[in-house]
């Protein structure tokens, strides 16, 4: 069992995630929309070529070719065809049901709704800002697990991972789901953390203390 001083510095609100789509991406990307010559292009332009290649297409045809280069070995034809429809009236990213998956959900949406300037429902992500000090002992690494519990005591009831995880949140028991929730975690010093995740599950009203302390338990495995 470990004491932590916690405190949320900072939510920022961000319609993409800087560095999500690599170069290689842009490139493949580009070839799979008839544009061959992406790889002697100037690295600068790939995005903004890449987003005049999508626009000479249908919106929802443009998403299945986006959604098969990232999730085709995940989703069938079928799943990728319903889901780039429903992707053009709601927001697929917030509400699909495999949560591993709505991360890759949440950057395919934002690359098309950049290309169709707005055809795509706009979705935001969160960038929280925080520290997490231990009072008694060595500072380590903390999973999404850990953070997740240790974050528990500043959220609103309202807050929609309290509402769905309330037991995996608040008990020491497994919260796996807490890995498909978190999209990124870094930290330099095991102390000053950024995490990524879908403004859905962490926004900036949810955040009912910005100081305050948790204890992290040692998770029980079920037996």
């Amino acid at each position: 069992m470990m004491n932590y001083k916690v405190e949320i510095k900072n939510i920022d609100t961000v319609n993409e995630v800087e560095g999500y789509w690599s170069e290689e991406d842009f490139i493949q990307l580009l070839q799979k929309f008839n544009y061959p010559d992406g790889a002697a292009a100037e690295k600068s332009s790939l995005p903004e070529l890449l987003e005049m290649a999508i626009s000479d297409y249908e919106p929802n045809e443009a998403a299945q070719i986006v959604l098969e280069y990232k999730l085709g070995d995940q989703l069938s034809e079928g799943q990728i065809e319903q889901i780039s429809n429903n992707m053009l009236i709601d927001k697929v990213c917030e509400e699909y049901p495999e949560i591993h998956m709505q991360g890759t959900l949440f950057h395919v949406n934002q690359l098309l709704f950049k290309a169709y300037n707005g055809k795509f429902p706009n979705a935001k992500a969160s960038v929280v800002h925080f520290s997490m000090t231990p009072t008694d002992g060595e500072a380590q690494k903390l999973t999404a697990e850990n953070v997740l519990k240790l974050l528990n005591n500043g959220l609103s009831d309202r807050n929609l991972i309290k509402r769905l995880f309330e037991t995996q949140i608040s008990q020491n028991i497994p919260f796996p789901e807490a890995e498909s929730i978190i999209w990124e975690l870094t930290t330099e010093d095991d102390v000053n953390y950024n995490l990524v995740t879908s403004e859905n599950w962490i926004n900036k009203d949810d955040v009912i203390e910005s100081e305050f302390e948790s204890i992290l338990e040692e998770v029980e495995d079920e037996a």
